[in-house]
């Protein structure tokens, strides 16, 4: 189970004010980074005190990781239903592809948290974070692998753990295209496209395509 890292007091609190700060405090983090993001800017434009918002966190720290894993849950939610459901391999390939450019652009600044946090110079606060993030949906990656080459619906000769890693990594390239300057000028670059223009049916066939012949091609 993840660690809870805000107190009571903030459990308390109205879902209204819970969404507002934690929504204020990651589009500050994602614009300015960990270290440059400051907790009082934060206060201030969630319309709360400095003295409240300590109430709520012990430290900037621990604040940073509930936003971290708040998006975390948006995505994992996202996820699950798709990933333990009983579809075929290449149909659940599909759903994730739909939902992954959904929740890009729905939930931008979490995508754009996501993508500070890989450049985080803070090496055990980057560990705590990966950790965070990367264990629940890649456990739900293996899983629908390994699940699909028991029932002979992919290669044989396929890693599960290699795959998920690689799986992932293509849709974590794709949730950054959506939301990422750097990310939005190479998708540019490669198709002549900006990818708010492109049409998402194309973006959809075609990695379909290209994951579909990394699951079942052989030699």
């Amino acid at each position: 189970m993840t660690e809870k890292r805000y107190k009571d007091a903030f459990e308390r609190a109205s879902d209204e004010r819970k969404n507002l700060i934690l929504e204020t405090a990651t589009k500050e983090f994602a614009s300015k980074g960990y270290e440059k993001a400051n907790i009082n800017v934060i206060a201030k434009n969630a319309g709360i005190s400095i003295g409240l918002m300590y109430k709520y966190f012990s430290t900037k720290e621990d604040l940073f990781i509930t936003c971290v894993q708040h998006g975390m849950n948006i995505l994992d939610n996202a996820l699950e239903e798709i990933m333990m459901s009983d579809d075929k391999l290449l149909i659940k390939a599909e759903k994730l592809i739909r939902t992954t450019c959904i929740h890009s652009k729905k939930n931008a600044n979490y995508i754009r948290l996501y993508n500070e946090i890989t450049s985080e110079r803070n090496p055990m606060l980057v560990k705590t974070i990966a950790n965070e993030i990367e264990s629940s949906i890649s456990k739900k990656y293996v899983y629908s692998i390994s699940s699909a080459l028991k029932t002979g619906d992919v290669r044989q000769d396929l890693d599960p753990r290699l795959f998920a890693f690689f799986l992932d990594d293509i849709l974590l390239a794709l949730r950054f295209s959506y939301t990422c300057d750097y990310y939005k000028e190479r998708f540019e670059i490669y198709t002549g496209v900006n990818v708010e223009e492109m049409d998402e049916e194309a973006i959809v066939s075609q990695l379909l395509k290209f994951i579909e012949s990394a699951f079942t091609f052989e030699k």
